[in-house]
C-alpha cells in the first residue's frame, strides 16, 4: 500500500480559497477519475509545518492503481483548467509528489 502525497504551498492570504479548490477537484475530477473519497484526505500546515502548506493523501494499493488513477486524470479536460484556476492562489515552485509506502505493523 502506498500514500501518494501532493503538497503545496497557498500564497498569504490565498488558503481559503486553495482549500475549497482542493476539495472541488477531489469531489468533482478526482471522484470522476476513479478517486475513491473514502481514501483521500486534505490536511494543512499545523505545527511543526508552515501553515500554508496544503497535502492532499491518496492511499492506493499499488503503484499500478496511482499510475491508472494519473492516467484518467491526464485525459480530463476538467483538471487543466481547474489547474489554471488554481495556480494565482499557490506559491509559484511549491508544488511537489511524494510517494510513500505504508509499512505493515505485524
Amino acid at each position: 500500500m502506498f500514500i501518494a502525497r501532493w503538497q503545496i504551498d497557498a500564497r498569504f492570504g490565498h488558503k481559503k480559497d486553495a482549500l475549497e479548490l482542493m476539495k472541488e477537484w477531489e469531489r468533482d475530477i478526482g471522484a470522476k477519475a476513479g478517486l475513491d473519497p473514502a481514501r483521500s484526505s486534505i490536511a494543512t500546515g499545523s505545527i511543526g509545518t508552515l501553515e500554508a502548506t496544503i497535502e492532499n493523501n491518496l492511499t492506493v494499493d499499488s503503484l499500478a492503481e496511482l499510475e491508472r488513477l494519473f492516467e484518467a486524470i491526464a485525459k480530463t479536460p476538467a483538471h487543466a483548467e481547474w489547474g489554471k484556476r488554481l495556480e494565482p492562489h499557490v506559491v509559484s515552485g511549491t508544488s511537489r509528489w511524494s510517494i510513500l509506502r505504508v509499512m505493515p505493523m505485524k
